[in-house]
């Protein structure tokens, strides 16, 4: 096993010797430096597994180089002592308030350094633990989903292809039609996989925030928005028995809209209501209305509704709620896409629901400044 690595960044010599010499004899790999822009070059070969750090240091304080360790992410995770000779109040909390994981004041017993510091590392080694189990756990997620999505819509348009060519000459119009509507289906499917798919990266890259930019300005026609939106999904909830119920008022305030991400968010949330409507009472009722100078625009559903522990993880990508009860088309990105489309906006979304009654999702939008 590779021995543990801790940076001890002190500019009293001795102090730091001292450190250094008991650490050592704990069989710590140790590595120092004086100052906080002398430990962010060491950082640059070392990654450490816990970090020592006093505050009052020449050239860059210890509060400027935690700064410094926690912009980057691949050191976030690395637990963070300040050792200092302030012991005011003031100076504890901040150091608290910053996120380090403890904070020794000077003079100290180096045993106590000792224990804080193995303290330190056991819990980073739990998390680290804890962290790696649901990583795995998310992974297989993801490839479970995936495999599912691409096999199912490829097996359908595989399948149908394939009865349709070995039976050309004897094929009747109407079982080449239900043929052609089965392949349909199955590309429309792995189409709305591809684009979800191509507008998560399209997010994380940044180019749907500079689409936004180029395209958002203010609409003083809201109402009219809303009700294209839902006459989209007119025919989809006809379908499966669906009733849409609106109720828009005709003088809500302006807004600032990149119309084709809105649509987009707001027609995800109304066909999730759609969708999960498999009750006896197929509603799915979209309202808006001026809130304490915002704009809430709420779908509610009589479905079959979330389970409140669920609910925090609801907006999580690749997360689908009781996939294993019923069968779900999608990997699990419509809501988190939702969101983060509604966040271009300086929006939000929020969700109250009760499981087996529905639920309801709120966007909320800033009004446009005059």
């Amino acid at each position: 096993m590779r021995k543990q690595i801790i940076l001890v960044v002190e500019d009293h010599e001795p102090l730091l010797s001292a450190i250094q010499a008991i650490l050592e004899s704990e069989e710590y790999d140790v590595r120092t430096a004086t100052d906080g822009l002398k430990a962010l070059e060491v950082m640059k070969d070392v990654h450490p597994d816990l970090i020592v750090a006093d505050i009052m240091m020449p050239r860059m304080d210890g509060y400027a180089f935690y700064d410094q360790v926690r912009a980057r992410p691949e050191w976030v995770p690395i637990p963070f002592i300040f050792l200092t000779a302030k012991a005011r109040k003031q100076d504890i909390m901040k150091g608290k308030v910053l996120g380090a994981e403890d904070y020794i004041t000077k003079p100290f017993d180096l045993q106590d350094l000792l224990v804080a510091i193995r303290a330190r590392l056991g819990r980073a080694a739990a998390i680290r633990a804890a962290t790696s189990v649901e990583f795995d756990k998310l992974k297989q997620q993801i490839v479970t989903i995936l495999s599912h999505e691409l096999r199912t819509p490829l097996t359908y348009i595989q399948g149908y292809t394939s009865l349709a060519l070995d039976d050309v000459p004897s094929l009747a119009p109407t079982a080449l039609e239900d043929f052609l509507k089965a392949i349909k289906r199955g590309a429309d499917r792995l189409t709305r996989l591809v684009e979800d798919l191509l507008l998560v990266v399209r997010l994380d890259t940044g180019q749907a925030v500079d689409e936004f930019k180029m395209l958002v300005h203010v609409h003083q026609d809201l109402t009219q928005v809303l009700e294209r939106t839902v006459r989209q999904y007119q025919d989809m909830a006809k379908s499966q028995g669906v009733t849409l119920e609106t109720d828009i008022p005709s003088n809500l305030p302006p807004v600032r809209l990149c119309e084709p991400l809105f649509v987009d968010a707001l027609g995800r949330l109304i066909e999730n209501g759609i969708k999960f409507s498999r009750r006896e009472e197929k509603l799915v009722a979209i309202d808006a209305k001026d809130a304490d100078g915002r704009i809430a625009i709420s779908i509610r559903d009589k479905g079959v509704g979330i389970p409140a522990d669920a609910i925090p993880h609801l907006f999580e990508r690749f997360r689908q709620i009781g996939r294993e009860d019923m069968e779900q088309q999608g990997v699990g990105l419509g809501l988190a896409i939702a969101r983060d489309l509604v966040r271009l906006h300086e929006g939000e979304i929020t969700v109250e629901s009760v499981h087996d009654e529905g639920s309801t999702f709120v966007i909320s939008l800033p009004m446009a400044e005059a």
